[in-house]
């Protein structure tokens, strides 16, 4: 039995993942949860991880990939000593290694993991090759090339190192595999090391304040199955507008024949000064709705990227 609403609901619900499910899991569950026909998430959490996953609802779907282009924080603590096929705590243990770290070592290590960072990312991924996500070729003991990639770590703070257990807090660019920086630590660490806890503690701008738990949301079906138009209400209040997941961006605001023609499709000519390639969140009228994102074209206009109609 699911919550059967007719209302189809339009913005962006941010669940704490919890831990043991895949985030495609979560996703189906609130889907049947919520009754929305058309719901996505941004950012895959190995099922290890826990935190924040953004659920884009309705039209939102359409804005998730400016969303997927965001920044991220993480809190893991990682287990010295020993390596795993997975890179994490559901792997194989395959290199078991004696503990010679110092302080002085440990932190001219993780001082290497600041800015520009070159990765591979792990074979235990949803990266496609031939169509087939990596980790089948994994399942099967078969080693695919991965082709480098270039992240950025904005700040990599130890918050606490005792024994063989080490904790961090990451803030890194989209496409970041945090097991593979425990990995690579643990190499150059000489010990080895892999992932045991892992949470995402933001994403973009978004506060873990606005975070609602999968277990809270069945329960408030299930208390108020009955009453539709109370938990329809209820669930809006859970929602962040549309506009929120594109608010890193500069904003310009136009009047409403100017409007018109921006929604039909068409490139305008503004004052501001912006940068070519630059995007850019636009607004109409006085009341400065949101009605989609532009990108600065090669003279200088706001051309349309990706309309939101109602």
């Amino acid at each position: 039995m699911k919550y059967c609403s007719n209302l189809e609901k339009h913005g962006v619900l941010l669940l704490d993942k919890p831990t043991n499910f895949s985030s495609n899991n979560v996703l189906q569950k609130v889907r049947h949860l919520l009754n929305n026909k058309t719901a996505g998430y941004v950012g895959t959490l190995d099922p290890l991880a826990s935190g924040m996953l953004p659920i884009c609802l309705g039209k939102a779907t359409k804005f998730s990939q400016f969303l997927s282009d965001s920044d991220k924080r993480y809190h893991v603590i990682a287990r010295l000593g020993q390596r795993t096929d997975t890179m994490d705590a559901y792997g194989k243990i395959i290199e078991i290694n004696t503990i010679k770290v110092t302080q002085k070592t440990l932190y001219e290590i993780l001082n290497k993991f600041h800015g520009s960072v070159v990765q591979i990312p792990p074979m235990y991924s949803a990266i496609k090759y031939y169509g087939k996500p990596l980790y089948q070729y994994a399942r099967s003991g078969i080693d695919v090339e991965r082709a480098c990639r270039k992240i950025y770590i904005y700040d990599l703070k130890c918050k606490n190192w005792h024994n063989n257990l080490l904790e961090l807090e990451i803030h890194c660019s989209k496409g970041t595999y945090i097991r593979v920086i425990i990995d690579d630590i643990g190499k150059l660490l000489g010990c080895g090391a892999h992932v045991i806890y892992l949470r995402r503690l933001q994403m973009a701008n978004y506060s873990s304040d606005h975070m609602i738990s999968l277990e809270y949301l069945n329960t408030l079906y299930k208390e108020n199955n009955l009453y539709q138009n109370f938990l329809d209400k209820k669930i809006q209040t859970f929602l962040l507008p549309i506009e929120s997941m594109v608010s890193m961006y500069d904003t310009i605001n136009i009047d409403q024949h100017t409007a018109k023609c921006f929604k039909h499709g068409q490139a305008i000519n503004i004052k501001h000064k912006f940068n070519y390639g630059q995007k850019i969140r636009v607004t109409e009228n006085n009341f400065k709705k949101f009605i989609g994102i532009a990108e600065i074209d090669k003279l200088f206009r706001i051309k349309p990227l990706r309309l939101i109609r109602f």
